[in-house]
């Protein structure tokens, strides 16, 4: 009996009218403003957003909800054009982590971020 080729079964799918599978699974969908720092109270930009346009925010409770409230802080996007290094306590004080530009993921999840800046 030949092999038939995985570009051979695929051809004979597509000829017969057969669905096949794709292989790869979709990339995480964060919604996060291009040239902005979003921080998620959800892994994979899931749960609450909050979003800054600026470089640097010294206390990020000021104006975000999740963080307000005590939860962490379990997936990041950087939007931005550098990177970001990011603080466990307000002023840039505790750093924990930094995320290069337009790039993202999951965090530890057991921590907030209080405070951000360029690197």
């Amino acid at each position: 009996m030949q092999r038939i080729t995985a570009f051979a079964a695929a051809t004979l799918a597509l000829a017969f009218g057969l669905v096949v599978p794709a292989q790869a699974a979709p990339a995480p969908a964060y919604n996060c403003t291009s040239g902005y720092f979003c921080i998620y109270s959800d892994w994979n930009g899931g749960g609450t957003r909050c979003q800054w346009s600026q470089s640097k925010k010294a206390n990020t409770a000021d104006d975000c909800s999740f963080i307000q409230r005590g939860q962490n802080v379990r997936s990041v996007w950087n939007g931005t054009g550098h990177r970001v290094q990011y603080y466990t306590a307000t002023n840039y004080n505790s750093r924990i982590g930094s995320t290069t530009a337009v790039s993202g993921g999951n965090l530890q999840g057991n921590y907030q971020i209080r405070s951000f800046k360029p690197q």
